[in-house]
């Protein structure tokens, strides 16, 4: 039981350490849009969306940035989160997608 609390508590920590790199990319103006809580809606929302998505021959998803933006504003209406614009969304996702090139 232990081991499955010490997995909980790193990921976690993890998920802080990348909403935290987010808000640090986030242009001031957008950042003071979004709480905390809309950033890791968001992160879920992306990584929902890169599971789904279809990959080329190559095991390659084609990122069209506008486009999860867009996906991200259409789920966070739909689950009743907010109205978001999707022009603020995009720093969010072009955010999201530097963290990870972080981690490689």
């Amino acid at each position: 039981m232990a081991e499955l609390d010490d997995e909980l508590i790193k990921a976690a920590e993890e998920d802080a350490q990348e909403v935290a790199f987010i808000q640090n990319q986030l242009p001031i103006d957008v950042k003071e849009k979004f709480t905390e809580d809309d950033i890791y809606y968001f992160v879920d929302v992306i990584l929902e969306y890169f599971s789904d998505a279809k990959t080329d021959d190559e095991g390659y998803i084609d990122v069209d940035l506008d486009e999860v933006a867009a996906h991200v504003v259409k789920q966070a209406k739909k689950d009743k989160i907010g109205d978001f614009d999707t022009e603020d969304v995009f720093f969010v996702v072009q955010a999201e997608l530097d963290y990870n090139e972080t981690l490689e």
